[in-house]
């Protein structure tokens, strides 16, 4: 039963929290939150630690995170959209991708997944492996103002960027490298974070106007995440008396069940003291790629000169498609553009809603069931686009 945080009438009470931990000091004495809620609920509350220093109005906030930024070159720098793999074929462990930004998951063709990974400033040694494109990740990416790096694709995805005036970069040696591991197959394309950027240079995409997803600052989020552990505890501790309204269920664990193969199901682990959801594989296996930092490493295999960690984005959105094969009875097609139900998971707590893309070149917004819409936590963003016949449970 899902339970939507609307907005209350009265000051909420993560505002009073906050007051109450940063506090009012007179006489040598703190004023502190014990004085604001029972102390049942004090007792086992862990608060978050409140910044010393708030962000001015001055401050630059990436389009594409919400995360805070050292300059507006930062913030207007290009981004790249990478077709990455997810099968079992030779594409795990990709490297890099805990360093993209947005995240889009959904099938491909036969039930396996792939990736539409964003990046902006990416310092990633090794990006990859690269495969092909299909439409849909097309309009995903459009938004994004990005170059479209990919090798090959379907033929209406192909046909779309050649006319759409898309920046593009298709299995280009200047820029790509074929790795050695026999294991991965033809899953062996990789980039770097500095080629990616020589590109931009070489062909004048040296800028990008991303239109990001509509993003709380991280002070903001700071507030919801003490308001949505406050709420548990109320939920816990006092229930009747309590104004359910600013109440949202605790969602540790979210299950992604795309209606294929096993092997392509996700559970994420919701772990409060990082405020992660920590990515596995329905095996209960740790969803970990190659974590690649050092941008001058050249070209190498990532199994030889980086190091595994497991993917732990912020956010969680599930959106559920109207999925149906393409034309060709193999490639999966998705309608991209227009309304669905959606789950955003984020602070450790689930917003049932809806999601809306008005048009290839919109943003995807998304809604609370009051039609209010949802601002995302900053950090990385994985958005699971599950087809109808498919579930997401928690």
């Amino acid at each position: 039963m899902i339970q939507k945080k609307e907005k209350n009438s009265k000051k909420s009470i993560a505002a009073l929290i906050v007051f109450g931990v940063i506090g009012m000091i007179g006489g040598g004495i703190m004023f502190a939150v014990p004085f604001l809620l029972p102390k049942e609920v004090v007792a086992d509350l862990n608060f978050p630690l409140i910044p010393s220093e708030t962000a001015g109005s001055d401050t630059i906030y990436s389009d594409l995170t919400g995360n805070t930024l050292k300059s507006l070159a930062e913030k207007t720098a290009p981004t790249f959209c990478v077709q990455t793999p997810n099968g079992t074929d030779g594409a795990r462990p990709q490297a890099g991708l805990n360093e993209a930004g947005v995240v889009f998951e959904a099938i491909a063709e036969a039930g396996i997944t792939r990736f539409a990974a964003i990046y902006q400033n990416p310092g990633a040694a090794v990006i990859g492996p690269i495969r092909s494109l299909r439409l849909y990740y097309l309009q995903w990416d459009t938004p994004f103002d990005c170059t479209i790096v990919h090798a090959g694709g379907a033929d209406d995805a192909l046909e779309a960027v050649r006319y759409g005036g898309y920046k593009d970069l298709s299995e280009n040696y200047a820029y790509m490298y074929r790795g050695s591991y026999g294991g991965r197959l033809w899953n062996n394309l990789f980039t770097t974070g500095w080629y990616l950027k020589e590109m931009a240079k070489d062909y004048g995409y040296e800028t990008s106007n991303v239109k990001g997803f509509s993003r709380m600052t991280p002070q903001e989020n700071l507030v919801a995440k003490v308001d949505a552990t406050v709420s548990e505890k109320l939920v816990i501790t006092e229930p009747a008396a309590k104004d359910t309204s600013i109440m949202a269920p605790k969602v540790t664990t979210v299950r992604v069940n795309f209606g294929g193969w096993a092997s392509f199901n996700v559970e994420y682990d919701y772990d409060s003291s990082s405020n992660k959801y920590f990515r596995s594989y329905e095996t209960g296996a740790a969803h970990e790629v190659y974590e690649c930092p050092d941008e001058n490493l050249g070209e190498v295999n990532p199994e030889d000169s980086c190091t595994l960690k497991q993917l732990a984005p912020a956010v969680v959105v599930a959106m559920f498609v109207e999925e149906h094969k393409a034309a060709d009875n193999y490639h999966e097609d998705i309608t991209a553009v227009g309304p669905g139900e959606a789950y955003v998971f984020q602070n450790g707590v689930a917003v049932h809603g809806t999601w809306d893309k008005a048009g290839v070149n919109e943003q995807i917004k998304f809604y609370d069931e009051s039609g209010k819409e949802i601002r995302l936590a900053p950090g990385q963003t994985f958005v699971e686009a599950v087809p109808r016949y498919g579930s997401v449970e928690f």
